[in-house]
């Protein structure tokens, strides 16, 4: 039999000897933290519109955050206990409805009140999204993916007019892009704010035509996400404005005008500590309210991965522009098992301490240590660690022009890591893909249960011939480095069963391919030039993505014998996961598709699968990292007789 370690690692047979059996599959659950004591970063699923308010009355605020990701989507109340504190830990969140599209915050004057497109919650603490009132107001502007909805006294004469932010993102693309110097040739992501003076009543509105609102003589125009705030951040007695974006910087406009004629300076970026101030991640979403009680507005923020942060307002002013701290994202009491977004999970005794932890990547591009704290088929967890290499926390970023899909896109990384010991020391490392297609491993030099990792070295391929790329990258490999498609998963494995580490991934063009190690003369390991050894149903080269550009990569794999036949099958991300038997009968590699193995689907955007066994019974299950952040665990359906 195959070490513990072994088996996990490269996923060998060690359990090919059970026979297959066949049965109602259970569908997936979610995996918990089991760890009661545990505080973890606040968050919902895949990007949080946060509404902070005294949701329950008791004179402090709470947070209430709206979610609309395909696996858990819902309107989330987040209870703070702790009372009027700058920076509570939160209860775990209650689902109170399901959410709504862009909502906003705002009040009657009395009251928390709500907003989606074309529709006011007043009654929202109580009713949440059950009572609507219509906004008698149809844009005739393009709205987009941002249509963030608000009404405010613009003009300070006693009505509240009607404020939309608007994206607009027709120029820019968003795919395939860039020239041979890596420049974006299509235009920027656009949003604009726009003005409806109510010439009515609130109780009797009559919306004017669309105006965009201007500053510095021309339309306030944030990359790609408005989120405009109103309020009087410096003091004067008039509305200055604030806007986020689409990536993770604030633009302030102040009001050189009045309260009843308003005009805005050219915005300027807010600061802190004399640098843009900046997110931690992207499509940020930004409500202001004076969050700590101290009479200045504060922000709260909500990242594309679920977080929320505080972006305390310091009371001063630096040559007239509000000065905020850096963003401190909320603390809650630990629920279920979470990291970041599009989570790519990979299971292994990280710390050789007889449990199998979780390795794991995120659309930030960082790499997470998340250890099994034991409790055998019900583990407890520690919360995500940020793994560090070279001494520096490891994160992979796009910049402004690493994703095929453009500038937008700079603060994604995708990370999809394997943990192997790929140089065959004794030592686990890590094998990493990433929005940027290319292969790196991170050496560990230090010991079986204390790793410590050296910076990324590129995989290298003994290619036959010009090293290849994918024919849409503006960009060429250097030497020997393996350049392939974007956000895969590099699955390491000894498929040919020599004693070395072999590779298999997608190739440039979207092909499975076997990247056979060997082992040189001098000692050197190297991978030998990649075979498409790999058949569908139909004896054709397996292709699981013959998509270009934007739309190639993005398959995430392992190798497992699911059906425990005694060959290898592939596990590949779908709605869910999609099975791939192995329907081979001479211990070749022929797949064939069998479809979803569950019904609970799992994905708007991906998945990624990986397996465990964490009751001890020697067959695997499985575990899927899905868009949401959260895991969800798969009892394997088939059983030993």
């Amino acid at each position: 039999m195959f070490s513990r370690r072994r088996f996990f690692s490269v996923l060998i047979f060690s359990f090919s000897i059970l026979p297959h059996t066949t049965g109602a599959a259970p569908d997936f659950q979610v995996v918990p933290y089991n760890n009661p004591e545990l505080v973890v970063d606040l968050g919902v699923g895949l990007w949080a519109l946060p509404l902070p308010m005294d949701y329950d009355g008791d004179g402090d605020n709470d947070l209430v955050v709206s979610t609309r990701n395909k696996t858990s989507p819902g309107l989330f109340y987040f209870e703070n206990k702790e009372g009027v504190v700058p920076f509570p830990i939160f209860e775990a969140p209650v689902r109170l409805d399901d959410p709504q599209r862009n909502v906003t915050l705002g009040d009657d004057g009395k009251e928390p009140m709500v907003f989606s497109p074309g529709n006011a919650f007043r009654n929202f603490r109580e009713k949440q999204f059950g009572d609507p009132i219509a906004i008698p107001f149809e844009p005739e502007f393009h709205t987009g993916r941002a249509n963030q909805w608000n009404l405010f006294d613009f003009d300070g004469d006693g009505d509240r007019d009607l404020i939309v932010g608007a994206s607009d993102w027709r120029e820019y693309g968003w795919d395939d892009a860039f020239d041979s110097e890596g420049n974006w040739t299509t235009g920027p992501l656009h949003a604009f704010v726009y003005l409806m003076k109510n010439n009515g009543t609130d109780d009797s509105p009559d919306y004017a035509k669309a105006a965009k609102i201007k500053a510095g003589g021309e339309p306030i125009d944030v990359y790609g996400m408005p989120s405009p705030n109103f309020g009087d951040w410096d003091g004067d007695g008039d509305y200055d404005l604030i806007c986020g974006e689409f990536l993770d910087r604030f633009t302030y406009f102040k009001n050189i005008g009045s309260r009843t004629e308003p005009e805005y300076a050219r915005g300027v970026f807010l600061q802190s500590g004399g640098e843009d101030l900046r997110m931690d991640l992207e499509m940020i979403r930004v409500e202001a309210i004076d969050w700590d009680m101290d009479t200045d507005l504060d922000l709260i923020v909500g990242d594309e991965d679920g977080r929320v942060a505080l972006v305390e307002n310091t009371g001063e002013l630096d040559d007239g522009r509000p000065m905020f701290n850096q963003p401190r994202y909320f603390q809650q009491k630990a629920g279920d098992l979470k990291c970041g977004a599009l989570s790519t999970p990979f299971g292994i005794d990280w710390d050789s301490d007889g449990d199998q932890d979780l390795i794991c990547g995120d659309t930030a591009g960082y790499i997470n240590f998340i250890e099994n704290l034991g409790g055998g088929d019900s583990p407890k967890w520690m919360k995500p660690a940020r793994l560090l290499a070279g001494g520096e926390t490891i994160r992979i970023q796009a910049g402004p022009n690493g994703s095929i899909q453009g500038p937008a896109e700079a603060k994604w990384g995708y990370t999809a890591p394997t943990v192997i010991d790929w140089n065959h020391d004794g030592l686990l490392d890590i094998v990493a893909n990433s929005i940027w297609g290319k292969v790196v491993w991170y050496e560990n030099e230090g010991t079986q249960s204390a790793a410590k990792l050296n910076p990324a070295q590129p995989i290298q391929v003994e290619w036959e011939g010009e090293t290849p790329k994918p024919k849409w990258f503006w960009w060429n490999p250097t030497g020997k480095e393996l350049v392939t498609q974007w956000r895969t998963t590099p699955f390491v494995i000894d498929l040919n069963e020599d004693g070395l580490n072999d590779l298999v991934m997608l190739d440039q063009e979207g092909y499975l391919a076997f990247f056979e190690r060997e082992k040189k003369a001098d000692g050197d390991y190297i991978l030998k030039h990649p075979h498409r050894i790999f058949e569908d149903e139909e004896g054709n080269s397996l292709r699981l993505n013959e998509r270009d550009a934007g739309g190639s990569g993005r398959r995430k794999i392992t190798m497992v014998d699911w059906d425990l036949d005694g060959d290898l099958d592939i596990l590949i991300n779908s709605k869910n996961i999609d099975f791939f038997r192995n329907i081979s009968e001479d211990g070749g590699y022929r797949f064939k598709n069998e479809g979803l193995v569950a019904e609970r689907i799992l994905a708007g955007h991906t998945t990624c699968p990986t397996v465990v066994d964490w009751d001890g019974n020697g067959i695997p299950d499985l575990l899927v990292g899905a868009e949401d952040g959260y895991f969800y665990h798969l009892t394997n359906p088939h059983k030993e007789k």
